[in-house]
């Protein structure tokens, strides 16, 4: 089986628009576990500024793209360069640069939600009142404030996505991974979600979905992953 593409505008990408280098490079980047292949063959790039939508079956390696991107995994095989930077021998100077929103919302459940932001903020080497502003702008954007000195493991699933995506942008990142991003929020948390996560965040993007209609209007770029075949961007 060939590989399965969407058409997509060419003067929106990157390269089109003579941006320089894309912000995503990818090159027969495989993942392999044994002899079972999660990623096979994947070829894409994407200019800065653009949004990739991927999509495909379970089990084609769309979450393993992410984690490879994120830095979490390492490929097996091809080659990958993000921001400038080659994976996996680069990966340490992407850490700071990349907002990653997985299925799990990385939050100590234990913690508050200002308490696991104001800890996510240490990590990044964000301090001070600034980080503390950061902190107190993103709650507000995602309507947390009154929520958010309550444990994690007190609060709704929904409450939970929208804490992961003030964590995922509150370095500042250039470049979001995002995973179903709209997972367990209502209308509204998804209206308010879209000036950090969304198009007009200005920010590059590759998202997840099942549901490619859904973000049809927002992608730049297209890639249909499918199950043991190879995937080329259109």
């Amino acid at each position: 089986m060939g590989p399965e593409t969407e058409q997509s505008d060419p003067a929106r990408t990157g390269a089109a628009a003579g941006t320089g280098e894309p912000a995503l490079s990818l090159a027969g980047l495989r993942r392999d576990y044994g002899e079972r292949i999660a990623l096979a063959g994947v070829s894409a790039e994407l200019g800065s500024g653009r949004t990739m939508v991927v999509v495909g079956p379970n089990g084609a390696g769309k979450t393993t793209l992410l984690r490879i991107l994120a830095t979490l995994l390492r490929p097996s095989g091809g080659s990958a360069r993000v921001l400038g930077c080659e994976l996996p021998g680069e990966a340490w100077k992407l850490r700071g640069r990349i907002g990653y929103l997985g299925h799990e919302p990385l939050l100590y459940r234990d913690l508050s939600g200002r308490e696991n932001l104001a800890f996510q903020a240490s990590l990044q080497g964000l301090g001070g009142k600034a980080a503390g502003r950061r902190i107190e702008q993103l709650l507000e954007a995602m309507a947390m404030e009154r929520r958010a000195d309550e444990r994690v493991v007190e609060l709704s699933a929904g409450m939970r996505q929208r804490l992961a995506i003030c964590r995922c942008v509150l370095h500042e990142p250039e470049l979001l991974l995002l995973d179903e991003p709209d997972s367990n929020l209502d209308a509204e948390s998804r209206e308010r979600a879209q000036a950090l996560i969304g198009p007009g965040s200005g920010l590059t993007r590759v998202l997840v979905t099942h549901d490619p209609e859904r973000y049809r209007g927002e992608a730049d770029r297209a890639l249909r992953l499918g199950i043991g075949t190879e995937a080329v961007a259109a």
